[in-house]
């Protein structure tokens, strides 16, 4: 039986092709071998399309005049053309041989060459002699048997599962600072979930392999929309990462306007004139060398000007730049930048709060993510709290919901932790019985707090939602204290006895070995 977790999707192959890939490593860290194994199930998957495509078009020829070598057929079903030395059973027959890093670099290459879009994206490193051919050969045949069976799993959500899988995996085998490119799953889930991205422009700046897309895209359509109801706008200042993330998207059939290039969002921002309806972000935590004194005069700045030293206030004032007027932004940042007040970052975070701006703010428990165990937090930022009847919202001016959440999830192993589906239900639940008109929302002490801006203000506008939860509420067992209070002293009485006579008895044995006092 399948096994679906928030986190990932164990289809009943993954672990076997994770293993293969493991032993391919040898000498290459994860941060090259994820290549080697993306890279194939890229091509899989675009062999896979194409081919079904033609089947259907050669099935038709006679009676619908349909041409299976017509470019234009697959151009109109969004689907890549794949030349004949590219197409996967070709590589399978070469499996075997030697040659076949070479036989898979030359399909890269032919592929690249036949679909503009694709041009400078796919790995072409595969004859590289660190690359170990019999297993290389191994891998293709593993691979060769996912979309070999019934019609579901032939789908390509099958094959965007696995690489979805596998980005995650490859997030944990590179530890600490291999992981950047990868955003836990339950915490993009619960991004999504809160702000509900049904129609209109979606914004990722630092998009890293694309999961807040895939995620949003599922989203829609789980939800009764289509595939393109949502246009994508994103940016990736790492050119391997951006790489990962066109394969990523490309996979999905998501159309997404990436640019043609890598992009620091700060220095070359290539959506300058964007104002979007949503903005899904997992910035770089405390970016020490963002190059802000050369920004100083920077246009984002309109709340103030961002510390050179960290990064974290410039991209929040990114996303608001970015925001349309009815926009939400929700990002994940460090604990610290709810309650700093470095340099200008208090004052920065002042005007944020008096200009109403915060709608919601989620603290998480620790070891989420793969690169660092320090506890995150969520941001939610809006241009408009007003009630908008025709969305459903009632009026949240002057109010900011904080969420205490850092004693949800549970520990995968020992070290990740995740939120399950029940906590993300818990949380996205909660945040929309307090934003919608119909909604039934009650303050619950210790977990969530509806709060004033006068109550942020008098707490130095700090942004900490345990400043503001208080503390849980214990149920009252009906009985009266004077009786509860007898009781535990009798109690503690007779263990102030039963400890005299432990100590007697080790006392006493003690001296019959000669060790008495």
């Amino acid at each position: 039986m399948a096994k679906n977790s928030t986190n990932g999707a164990n289809l009943g192959f993954e672990n076997k092709l994770w293993e293969m890939a493991d032993k391919m490593r040898g000498h290459m860290d994860s941060a090259e071998y994820k290549h080697v194994v993306l890279g194939l199930i890229f091509l899989k998957y675009i062999s896979d399309a194409f081919q079904a495509k033609y089947d259907d078009l050669a099935a038709r020829q006679e009676t619908d005049y349909t041409d299976p070598e017509d470019r234009d057929e697959y151009a109109a079903a969004n689907i890549f053309w794949v030349p004949k030395e590219a197409r996967w059973e070709k590589l399978r027959a070469e499996a075997k041989q030697p040659s076949i890093g070479q036989f898979v670099d030359d399909a890269m290459v032919a592929i690249e060459k036949e679909n503009p879009t694709l041009k400078g994206v796919l790995p072409k490193n595969y004859s590289r002699p660190a690359l170990d051919k019999y297993r290389l050969g191994q891998l293709i045949d593993i691979i060769s048997n996912i979309g070999l069976g019934d019609e579901a799993s032939r789908s390509q959500d099958i094959l965007g599962r696995v690489y979805e899988y596998f980005l995650g995996h490859f997030a944990a085998a590179e530890g600490k600072g291999g992981g950047e490119f990868y955003t836990p799953q339950c915490i993009v889930k619960l991004l999504v979930n809160m702000i509900e991205p049904f129609r209109g422009r979606i914004y990722d700046p630092c998009c890293g392999s694309g999961g807040m897309f895939v995620q949003s895209e599922r989203f829609v359509e789980e939800h009764g929309g289509r595939l393109g109801d949502i246009a994508v706008y994103g940016q990736e200042s790492n050119l391997t990462t951006w790489k990962l993330a066109k394969m990523n998207l490309a996979i999905r059939g998501i159309d997404a306007d990436l640019s043609q290039h890598q992009g620091d969002s700060f220095h070359n921002d290539l959506h300058k004139d964007l104002k979007a309806d949503f903005i899904l972000a997992n910035p770089p935590f405390n970016m020490s060398d963002w190059g802000g004194e050369r920004l100083k005069e920077d246009v984002r700045w309109k709340l103030g000007i961002p510390p050179v030293n960290n990064a974290n206030y410039a991209w929040i004032s990114h996303f608001i730049h970015h925001l349309a007027p009815n926009g939400i932004a929700g990002f994940v940042l460090a604990n610290g930048s709810m309650s700093t007040s470095t340099s200008s970052e208090g004052d920065i975070r002042k005007s944020i709060i008096e200009a109403d701006l915060v709608e919601c703010m989620i603290a998480l428990p620790g070891q989420l993510f793969y690169t660092t165990q320090i506890p995150v937090c969520l941001w939610f930022v809006t241009r408009s709290k007003k009630a908008e009847p025709r969305r459903g919202y009632r009026d949240r001016s002057g109010k900011v919901l904080f969420i205490d959440a850092r004693k949800m999830g549970k520990l995968i192993d020992r070290v990740h932790r995740e939120l399950d589906n029940e906590d993300i239900a818990t949380i996205s639940n909660v945040y929309h019985q307090w934003r919608n008109a119909d909604g039934d929302y009650e303050d619950k002490p210790g977990w969530w707090k509806s709060a004033t801006l006068e109550e942020v203000k008098s707490h130095s506008y700090v942004l900490t939602p345990g400043r503001y939860v208080g503390a849980e509420e214990v149920e009252d067992d009906g009985i009266p204290f004077e009786e509860k209070m007898a009781e535990l002293s009798a109690t503690l009485y007779k263990q102030f006895v039963k400890a005299d006579e432990l100590e007697a008895m080790i006392r006493k044995n003690l001296e019959a070995l000669d060790y008495g006092e």
